[in-house]
């Protein structure tokens, strides 16, 4: 029997994927579980995995090249005396038109699943949904299953199209990823005297990549999915308000345990968090049935590409992390979002959106509501302002600008407002509870 492997749609906004290299060459031996090539996706490089055994007879798409999803990309044969079968076919088939989702099938083939860290397609429309009984499994899922020993027939998964991801099994196994709340020793403010003022961090290195006057660079995939994310949000009818916060405390806590490996992104991801609790229309996004209130609260923060584009890794549950658990998980997430290896759970899970542009020195700036968001903040940089107190008396406090693009048809002016206020609230006078 002669199957095909086809594109697989590793992402809900992914229509195209480029072959970044094939693992397994013409003529080898494919095993069921086994990965076949590594697709770059609009936001990472993806091992794809065979759902069958059998002999890779030839490659359709070779490396660096660029297809729509549902294409076909290779032929699978089951024996060793079809492999030459199998050549034929691809010789005789006609190529897939650019518009259609899935390419031509010879009768004497059939679609091949395939696996992208627990995605498929199914060969029929390029969808990453699961054909009946086929669990949908994050690679770090499957590891942790095993390892935990946790049954992933009995679980239901919370990632999208109903993946099963590493928090469900650990939820599963009654283990949490992060260390408990409890096992972090509370911050000791220590003796040291107060400053004034921040110190500015230095600017992150972000050199973007040479090229020669005149030139036409044609956009990466990464580049492309932002134009159609961007496309996608003129459709939506957005307001947006800003708001002054006072950060002295939460300049001085950062200070206190940055020595511990804290981040001022963790910090303020962990502010946005606790204050979504409270405001849970803002982290609801927008359907033609209503207003849909998420179960959990997963913040997205912006990271730009050197190579072009920008990514939104997700602190998922942040909320319910500690502030050190949460730091580490930012900084592997950063890592492997610079190498293209994150999951798709771990980019496309975002309810509420942060861009930080304060690092590099920027004051205020208005962010693009990503699809599928209820809001976005924009955060600019902390400064030294001279500001007057209540009692009249001047007095220079570090303060930073926030703005809130929220999507209109479900959060309106009186929400946002509250939010931030509340926001405002926790950073300016109860900044220490961040790391209970």
């Amino acid at each position: 029997m002669i199957r095909e492997i086809f594109m697989p749609a590793l992402s809900s906004t992914m229509t195209e994927g480029k072959i970044v290299s094939w693992v397994k060459q013409a003529g080898d031996k494919i095993e069921k579980g086994e990965t076949v090539v590594i697709v770059e996706s609009d936001k990472a490089d993806m091992d794809v995995e065979s759902f069958y055994e059998g002999y890779l007879a030839t490659i359709v798409v070779p490396a660096g090249e660029t297809v729509a999803v549902g294409a076909a990309i290779a032929l699978v044969a089951e024996t060793e005396a079809e492999i030459e079968q199998a050549k034929q076919h691809a010789t005789q088939a006609p190529a897939a038109p650019e518009a259609a989702p899935v390419a031509s099938v010879p009768a004497a083939a059939e679609p091949v699943g395939v696996s992208a860290g627990g995605l498929e397609s199914n060969g029929s429309n390029g969808s990453t949904s699961a054909p009946s009984g086929r669990l949908i499994v994050s690679p770090r899922a499957r590891k942790l299953a095993k390892e935990l020993k946790v049954d992933l027939s009995t679980l239901r998964g919370s990632g999208p199209h109903g993946r099963i991801v590493a928090e469900d099994v650990e939820a599963a196994a009654g283990k949490v990823s992060a260390a408990p709340v409890s096992s972090v020793a509370p911050v000791t403010p220590s003796p040291t005297p107060a400053v004034s003022a921040p110190t500015q961090a230095p600017a992150p290195s972000f050199t973007p990549a040479a090229v020669q006057p005149g030139q036409v660079v044609a956009l990466n995939t990464l580049q492309q999915a932002v134009v159609r994310n961007m496309n996608a949000s003129l459709q939506v009818p957005v307001f947006r308000v800003g708001y002054t916060i006072t950060t002295d405390s939460l300049d001085k806590l950062y200070k206190q345990i940055k020595p511990k490996g804290v981040t001022m992104t963790a910090l303020l991801a962990k502010a946005v968090a606790m204050t979504l609790q409270k405001h849970p229309v803002v982290n609801a996004f927008y359907t033609e049935q209503g207003i849909n209130y998420r179960s959990g609260i997963n913040v997205a923060v912006a990271v730009a590409m050197e190579d072009g584009g920008l990514i939104t890794p997700v602190l998922q549950n942040a909320d319910q992390m500690d502030i050190y658990s949460l730091s580490r998980r930012w900084k592997d997430l950063v890592d492997r979002a610079r190498a293209k290896q994150l999951q798709p759970d771990e980019y496309s899970t975002g309810g509420f959106t942060i861009s930080n542009l304060g690092m590099f020195g920027v004051d205020r700036f208005d962010a693009i509501l990503p699809p599928g968001q209820g809001a976005i903040l924009a955060v600019g940089a902390s400064r030294p302002q001279i500001v007057v107190g209540a009692d009249g008396m001047f007095g220079v406090r570090n303060q930073m600008q926030v703005n809130l693009t929220c999507d209109h048809r479900i959060i309106y002016g009186a929400h946002a407002a509250a939010f931030l206020q509340d926001l405002a609230k926790l950073i300016e006078t109860n900044a220490q509870s961040l790391t209970l």
